[in-house]
């Protein structure tokens, strides 16, 4: 059987890769007319990595980013609320975490991927059943038979319709501004991650590569997305450290990107007959936790382990019953932790910040063991 793979982003590349381990045949559906180095950085956790090293990938990938070894809430003054030290999960999967360019993470999946499989401005109209197997109708007017169909598709999928009705998407009323820039930051700051709350905004930055910075910013807004500006940035962060406003002004302009911030609540069917849902087109998140590229490296490794053991629509439900429960308690935290780092009550942040500052290393332990951990079929 060969399976039909909507959407050739980080998750769909990924799903390709981990089907051809298995010997299982892939058509790669990608509306883009060609696939730019586009983007920004990522966070690829320790989860993500174990995935990239059973598809043999690590090394590649290591040596084209940054290798993460801490991750540190702070305040806009960059002085420390929380910090959590990787080495313990880097020791007991033999993996680290990893910071790079989506880009290059991007050409590496593109490199080991078969290019005859890779169909370009293949926008997605409809699916229709006949029989046994689909029609995948195209904007272009074409249409190909299907046997089994994935749908990694992203937030606005066009394959979901076809597994569950509504979705409603929820809008964090936060504007999210991402950039990349050359910058050398101080030696302290190389391996680490920062995130800096301050009041309604915060602002998040690691080294990807030798001096190279990616660095994201966020803001809360009122009424509308539109009454925040990026000529603006400057100003919104003027009362964090000088640090943060020396990488923004850094950045060539047309280097970074804007999004306003939302996902769905979590969908409790991915799955219908030989269809199925996978990363954003299932689980949809807010950024928040750097977990939602990284949900949908782990279903892709799941899902070649279901599909080389079980038929299509038995495989897809065996897929659902086994990520279904974490990936909807990785929506539900990164959408607590976006609504707690942007408080403006000065009470509740310093009670906030309190909380964070004085929690035990092994509530920390616990949380990413939940994250990281990855089922054995």
């Amino acid at each position: 059987m060969t399976i039909d793979i909507i959407g050739a982003g980080i998750g769909g590349l990924t799903t390709a890769l981990a089907l051809k381990r298995h010997g299982i045949s892939t058509r790669l559906y990608e509306q883009a007319s060609v696939i730019k180095p586009v983007g920004a950085g990522i966070i690829l956790a320790n989860n993500a990595m174990q995935v990239y090293d059973k598809l043999g990938l690590r090394q590649q990938i290591e040596q084209n980013g940054n290798r993460i070894s801490s991750m540190n809430i702070t305040k806009a003054d960059l002085r420390p609320i929380n910090a959590v030290d990787l080495s313990y999960f880097e020791r007991k999967h033999q993996v680290g975490n990893v910071a790079i360019h989506r880009a290059a993470l991007q050409e590496i999946l593109l490199e080991h991927c078969d290019v005859d499989t890779l169909h370009l401005d293949a926008r997605l109209d409809q699916i229709s059943k006949e029989g046994l197997s689909y029609l995948l109708q195209f904007k272009d007017g074409s249409i190909v038979q299907s046997e089994a169909i994935i749908g990694a598709d992203g937030i606005h999928s066009h394959v979901r319709p076809s597994v569950i009705l509504t979705s409603p998407i929820r809008l964090a009323k936060q504007l999210c501004w991402r950039g990349v820039t050359n910058f050398r930051l101080p030696k302290a700051y190389r391996h680490v991650l920062i995130e800096a709350w301050g009041k309604k905004d915060r602002f998040g930055f690691v080294q990807i590569a030798p001096d190279t910075v990616y660095w994201y910013a966020l803001k809360s807004y009122r009424e509308s997305p539109n009454a925040l500006h990026l000529d603006q940035l400057s100003d919104y962060f003027k009362d964090y450290d000088p640090l943060v406003l020396d990488v923004i002004q850094s950045t060539n302009s047309e280097r970074i990107h804007c999004a306003e911030m939302g996902d769905f609540k979590p969908i409790e069917r991915w799955c219908q007959g030989n269809i199925c849902l996978m990363g954003d087109a299932a689980h949809a998140m807010t950024p928040n936790m750097g977990q939602g590229a990284c949900q949908a490296i782990e279903d892709a490794y799941i899902l070649a382990e279901c599909l080389n053991q079980k038929s299509t629509s038995a495989a897809f439900e065996q897929f659902q019953s086994l990520r279904l429960s974490k990936a909807k308690k990785m929506v539900q935290m990164s959408w607590s932790i976006g609504q707690i780092s942007h408080l403006s009550n000065p009470l509740f942040i310093s009670l906030r910040n309190f909380i964070f500052r004085n929690m035990p290393a092994s509530a920390n332990r616990r949380r990413l063991e939940q994250i990281f951990e990855i089922p054995v079929l």
